[in-house]
């Protein structure tokens, strides 16, 4: 028996994720995943949480020095995180 309709497993699942409105939260865990590694461990040993909501990242820090300096950085962290994920995820980050 052959099936006349043949997709990929990953065209599959991406319909699935538009379907029930998911892809957003998958966008938001790689995006997360890749905080490190844009910015490197010394930031990420100072972020003490990530939240993303609606293209919004959200970073808390535990220091107000890095989290001045980050803000002057702020469209370049954008850039490399939507270029680590390969694709344009998110267009602000709030840092608090």
């Amino acid at each position: 028996m052959t099936n006349q309709n043949n997709q990929s497993l990953g065209k599959a699942i991406e319909e699935v994720f538009r379907t029930y409105n998911l892809q957003d939260k998958v966008d938001g865990v790689r995006i997360i995943n890749s905080w490190e590694s844009v910015v490197g461990a010394m930031i990420a040993g100072h972020t003490t949480d990530l939240y993303f909501n609606k293209k919004t990242l959200f970073v808390y820090l535990d220091s107000d020095a890095i989290r001045n300096e980050l803000s002057y950085a702020k469209t370049l962290i954008i850039k490399n995180l939507n270029k680590a994920v390969g694709k344009e995820v998110i267009n602000e980050i709030v840092f608090r």
